[in-house]
């Protein structure tokens, strides 16, 4: 082994395995094979291992390179005391006929191993930290509020004869088209329009206003340009609408059956329902103020070399998603008052952010013998596979099967209990803001 490359965290070794253990190990799975492999004219553990080497010797071969390169990566950084920061990559001979003797045992399999290690670092001092938790109170009138806008959307409607008004409840049934021609999505066959909720394309409910019962209308619109399908954005369309039914709104009674029809004994019971979703609701923006405080004295307590292809990857997953955001609204960096070059430069700083946070947190977490139970990370599968409704086994399967994937919900669940370790430690004054204020969010939370 010969280090050929050590600038800041790259590594890179050139690597060489002997062809004599290359066909040693060969010989011995190959041996192993004879006893269970099942060939035609060849009783059972007979079967001559020149043979079973004609046969599978390459397939073999290339299964023991890949299982070498794996397991020299662990030996080789437990050696030398580095962690890689991410899987080190590999450079094999590219000659199909090299790569030929390799795979027969014939040639030494002479490769390179490049990785970037973790940088070592300093915590800094992380206890004490200021923080300034802001706290809000509910109050009856915040719960009545909640009360009353549910009373609304789960209001009652009557079927009436006569001209839709604003506000009343049409059953319709619709066939979208663009350039005369139906577009995926766009059609429905019993769906529920209330003129005047805004949940349509603008200028949709409007255009049933005065429709009756059994009418036929074509609606004309245009898709917003900062619609949700981008193939769909700013485009005009027309709709073919059959009104079904129209029905008109009736007041909700808040009494004690109003309370049972959503399974809730009581009125008293219901209001508290709804008081605990307030303080759930302020409690998880209360959450997220603080360890957006907490993670700006980190990131100010902190500054290292950080793994450059680590941020390179961060950059890519964030900047996939400004692109993918932009063209599904339509909008472009010009409509942000920016520039490409200088959207990349400040994501690029996020990415940097998030990448150096993480290994302080990590560093953190290690220190504090921070663990995260199997039994954790079961719950957070169960809850992921339930967002997919009838593809439960497939998303099962995957997370099963993808070490990573399943890392992906360990480190969310490893993060918080990091940040809660953290705040026993800091020093936590309690401030009482409005709603508002606190559900208030500033650029640079929504970057962060």
């Amino acid at each position: 082994m010969t280090e050929t490359l050590t600038e800041g965290l790259k590594r890179k070794l050139e690597i060489v395995v002997p062809a004599s253990e290359l066909d040693s190990r060969l010989s011995a799975r190959l041996e192993d094979l004879k006893g269970r492999v099942r060939l035609n004219g060849f009783r059972p553990g007979k079967v001559p291992v020149a043979h079973l080497r004609r046969l599978y010797g390459k397939a073999t071969m290339a299964e023991i390179v890949q299982e070498l390169l794996n397991e020299n990566a662990r030996k080789t950084l437990e050696e030398r005391g580095e962690r890689a920061a991410l899987q080190p990559s590999f450079d094999l001979p590219e000659d199909e006929g090299e790569a030929n003797e390799i795979l027969t045992g014939k040639k030494d399999l002479a490769y390179t191993m490049s990785y970037e290690v973790l940088p070592k670092f300093a915590l800094g001092d992380f206890r004490g930290i200021k923080i300034e938790r802001p706290i809000v109170d509910v109050t009856e009138a915040e719960v009545d509020e909640r009360l009353q806008q549910l009373a609304k959307d789960s209001r009652p409607y009557e079927a009436k004869e006569g001209a839709a008004e604003d506000g009343d409840r049409l059953t319709i049934s619709y066939l979208g088209k663009i350039d005369g021609e139906p577009f995926e999505g766009g059609a429905d066959e019993n769906a529920f329009v209330v003129i005047g909720s805004g949940r349509f394309i603008p200028g949709f409910e409007e255009q049933l206003l005065g429709a009756t019962a059994g009418e036929e209308r074509v609606l004309s619109v245009t898709f917003p340009e900062n619609y949700g399908a981008a193939n769909l954005a700013g485009k005009a369309a027309t709709f073919d609408v059959t009104v079904k039914e129209v029905a008109s709104p009736k007041d909700a009674e808040i009494d004690e059956e109003f309370a049972k029809r959503f399974g809730i004994e009581s009125l008293d019971k219901l209001k508290e329902a709804l008081r605990d979703q307030l303080v759930s609701q302020f409690g998880a923006a209360t959450r997220q103020k603080v360890k957006r405080q907490l993670l700006d004295a980190l990131d100010e307590k902190h500054q290292f070399e950080l793994p450059p292809t680590m941020v390179e990857q961060e950059f890519n997953n964030i900047w996939g998603q400004v692109e993918q955001d932009m063209q599904r609204s339509g909008r472009s960096f010009e409509d942000e008052n920016t520039t490409e070059e200088t959207a990349k430069a400040d994501y690029r700083k996020i990415a940097e952010r998030r990448v150096r946070l993480g290994l302080v947190l990590s560093e953190i977490g290690e220190q504090a013998k921070v663990q995260v139970t199997d039994e954790e990370v079961q719950r957070a599968l169960v809850d992921r596979i339930r967002q997919f409704p009838g593809q439960e086994q497939q998303v099962y399967e995957f997370y099963k099967n993808n070490p990573d994937a399943l890392a992906s919900l360990r480190a969310p669940i490893f993060e918080e209990k990091v940040v809660d370790y953290l705040l026993e430690l800091a020093d936590v004054t309690d401030k009482t803001v409005s709603k508002d204020e606190l559900l208030a969010e500033d650029e640079d939370e929504k970057a962060a």
